[in-house]
């Protein structure tokens, strides 16, 4: 591992809420809050059936993506816990991923793939094991590739 990290986390991309009916997060993130629809993400592989919403517009818009699993008696369990994960936009998601799995950090299965906002994204477990020894506290954590207009804007 070389000691200069060769990337930089530039803000909250996301969060993710999970329950058994997401209609029941709907009517309080949409209609109590008024936070806007801008999507829909399902995909069996990731037993996830998602209302993507946004705070704020731009570059510097959080998305919260609303999520209910296809088959709550199937893994992930993207209901449990509520708070599912929190997403950070990263500048360069490889170089993000090379540098801390030689650091030991614990990655899920999957690796770099594609998300449900269409960016590139990868998740560290929230545990670590006698491989990889860092997780993320007990906690999923999406790292998120910022496109160029995130990194223009977050990027400093």
């Amino acid at each position: 591992m070389s000691t200069e990290r060769p990337f930089r986390v530039l803000g909250v991309q996301q969060i993710a809420v999970g329950g058994l009916d997401k209609s029941a997060l709907r009517t309080f993130w949409v209609d109590l809050l008024g936070l806007a629809p801008t999507g829909t993400f399902r995909s069996e592989t990731e037993n996830v059936d998602e209302d993507v919403l946004a705070i704020g517009a731009g570059p510097h818009a959080v998305e919260v993506d609303l999520m209910q699993p296809i088959d709550p008696d199937s893994k992930p369990r993207v209901h449990e816990p509520p708070l599912n994960h929190v997403g950070l936009w990263i500048d360069d998601l490889p170089a993000a991923v090379a540098w801390l799995s030689d650091a030991g950090v614990r990655f899920t299965p999957g690796g770099i793939r594609r998300g449900a906002s269409g960016h590139d994204v990868c998740f560290v477990h929230p545990k670590g094991n006698d491989a990889a020894p860092h997780g993320a506290g007990g906690i999923l954590l999406e790292l998120v590739q910022a496109p160029p207009e995130v990194v223009a804007a977050l990027g400093g």
